[in-house]
């Protein structure tokens, strides 16, 4: 078991940057994959970011490609979300994903966070 509480959401203007916090506890942080996910209103869950157990291996979905980046400080059971350069499409509730098969899809996470409000205004 592991639990996932998020921080840092926030209200924003476009253009401009926010860093989400995603703390863990329970069973050892360094075996899980760790994701970020993101439901805009009204659309459904989707995928932003993954990270590999050890931090060396990113990903990103293309629409957030080169604008965010996914960071993990094992010592601090801690992953991160920098987003820059932010605009009202990424206006949405954010959440933070867990496993150890962790990978882009929805399914692959057991574990999850309650989600932080991210809005960008124009």
């Amino acid at each position: 078991q592991v639990q996932l509480v998020e921080s840092g959401g926030g209200l924003v203007q476009a253009g401009g940057s926010l860093r989400l916090s995603c703390a863990a506890s329970g069973r050892t942080f360094s075996s899980y994959r760790m994701g970020w996910f993101r439901r805009p209103p009204g659309k459904e869950r989707e995928f932003v970011a993954g990270i590999s157990r050890s931090g060396s291996r990113t990903y990103y979905s293309d629409s957030v490609k080169g604008r965010f980046t996914i960071s993990s400080d094992n010592a601090k059971n801690t992953v991160y979300l920098q987003m820059n350069s932010l605009n009202p499409e990424d206006t949405a509730v954010y959440y933070c994903a867990a496993d150890p098969r962790g990978g882009s899809l929805l399914d692959e996470y057991d574990y999850w966070g309650q989600g932080t409000q991210v809005t960008v205004s124009s």
